[in-house]
């Protein structure tokens, strides 16, 4: 079990490093929206997509790669929060379109990760 738990633990170091920096960069880049979160989302999954199509033969570096890395730099709670803080301040419209936008932008990045790893 140990065995396990360190390369989760090193990816979850990792990948909440890169969301941290991501969300940071697009705040001062575009502030006042979600950009930060709704990129990782997206892109995490995207990633996603495509390590489940290629681990698929190599089990042993999904707890590192998925699990990991990508369980700490996708960031859903932080992508409730920022819908819940647009919805409170005043901005449902907003709020509205960010929660499709995640959502349906990472089953989409998902979706076509998976189909572009198995076309490789």
């Amino acid at each position: 079990m140990i065995q396990s738990l360190i390369p989760v633990a090193l990816g979850g170091a990792i990948g909440s490093v890169a969301r941290f920096l991501t969300v940071t960069a697009a705040a001062r880049i575009a502030p006042g929206w979600p950009w930060g979160t709704l990129a990782v989302n997206v892109l995490g999954s995207f990633v996603m997509g495509v390590l489940f199509v290629t681990l698929a033969q190599r089990a042993q570096l999904s707890p590192l790669l998925m699990t990991g890395i990508l369980g700490g730099f996708t960031t859903f709670s932080a992508f409730s929060l920022d819908a819940l803080k647009l919805w409170q301040s005043g901005q449902p419209v907003q709020a509205t379109v960010y929660v499709a936008a995640s959502v349906g932008l990472s089953l989409f990045a998902v979706a076509l990760g998976a189909a572009l790893a198995r076309s490789l």
